[in-house]
């Protein structure tokens, strides 16, 4: 449901603004039309008939007889078309009475159309990206340092979970009634400079501020893993969050690298969230889509005439991924498509 205003009035808008712009690049094993199953996300879909699937709204074409043609469900079947030179995307929903014509173009007989929002395909699967839309958190080495820290537990405790309470230096003037408590994980440096460009804080609970002082005492509601002692708080962060994504690529020439994986793993493959370490003062916006490109190796020339030559092998494409979430210098993304093992230090540039 949470994607059900992906397209509408700001396709319209995007399409106006980009125009014709961006050179199409069309899948050419595309087939003529596509019917949508359950699972399917828009991405999917749009690779199906383009090499780039962040160009759909560019060449989508919504009938007016559908009330809103940024809604698809399974059961839609999607027509590609060319017109005047140049390819289109048409859809007609389940069940329709139509005539294809010899354009390919769906002719609707108006109906009314009783489906629940949520079964509404998504752009990318949102079960992916939920749990890092709120935590971890980006800061600077100061943000932690200076924070209030877990002192003790009440009760004799020996660890804290939802329901116990925990002792805190020093919340005496509070910023919030809720706090969160954060540990200190990855430290992101810079691909090219190794300069230091935040600090990973990952989340371990959600508290309520029962007293304020010197110790204050505060009520865990939520954990995800054990509180331990010198853990830190900072005042609850709702944000603002979407899952009304847009992909397009910057407006800006970037360049960057891929700096850490947050799932743990070493290769990096569709689907996993990455950091990347260029940010919002970069120019990143959420929405935005970058190439991967694994960094080509350094080998030696044994018929160089000159004594252990080496050559330095080009960058080559392996992946796309899209921007879900952007800090000052840092940002995190979700690998949309994988042509290859991708690794931390692969590159990223805009297409």
């Amino acid at each position: 449901m949470a994607f059900r205003q992906i397209f509408g009035l700001i396709v319209s808008l995007a399409v106006s603004v980009l125009g014709w712009a961006q050179e199409i690049e069309v899948n050419p094993s595309h087939p003529d039309q596509y019917t949508v199953v359950k699972g399917d996300t828009l991405w999917d879909i749009s690779g199906r008939f383009l090499r780039k699937p962040h160009q759909w709204p560019l060449i989508w074409e919504g009938n007016p007889q559908i009330d809103n043609p940024h809604l698809i469900y399974p059961g839609d079947t999607i027509y590609f078309s060319e017109v005047g030179g140049k390819p289109r995307l048409s859809l007609s929903p389940s069940g329709f009475t139509g005539d294809l014509g010899s354009s390919r173009e769906v002719k609707l007989y108006p109906r009314i159309r009783e489906m629940d929002l949520i079964d509404a395909i998504e752009l990318i699967p949102s079960e992916k990206i939920a749990k890092y839309l709120a935590s971890p958190r980006v800061v600077g080495q100061d943000d932690l340092e200076n924070s209030p820290y877990v002192i003790d537990f009440a009760g004799e405790h020996l660890i804290a979970g939802p329901g116990n309470r925990v002792y805190v230096r020093a919340i005496e003037k509070p910023e919030s009634l809720t706090y969160t408590i954060y540990r200190k994980g990855d430290t992101f440096v810079s691909a090219e400079t190794k300069e230091i460009l935040g600090y990973e804080a990952k989340f371990v609970a959600n508290t309520t501020l029962q007293a304020p002082g010197d110790p204050a005492t505060l009520l865990v509601t939520r954990s995800t893993s054990e509180i331990r002692m010198g853990d830190r708080l900072m005042p609850h962060q709702e944000g603002d969050f979407t899952l009304h994504y847009f992909p397009k690529p910057p407006e800006t020439e970037i360049q960057g690298s891929i700096i850490s994986v947050l799932d743990g793993v070493t290769q990096i493959g569709r689907y996993n969230v990455v950091a990347i370490d260029k940010g919002a003062s970069d120019g990143l916006k959420v929405g935005h889509v970058l190439d991967i490109y694994k960094k080509g190796k350094s080998v030696r020339d044994p018929f160089s005439k000159i004594r252990n030559d080496t050559i330095q092998l080009p960058n080559e494409l392996a992946g796309t991924l899209m921007v879900f979430r952007t800090f000052d210098r840092i940002s995190y993304a979700l690998v949309m498509d994988a042509h290859q093992a991708i690794h931390v230090l692969d590159k990223v540039q805009t297409p």
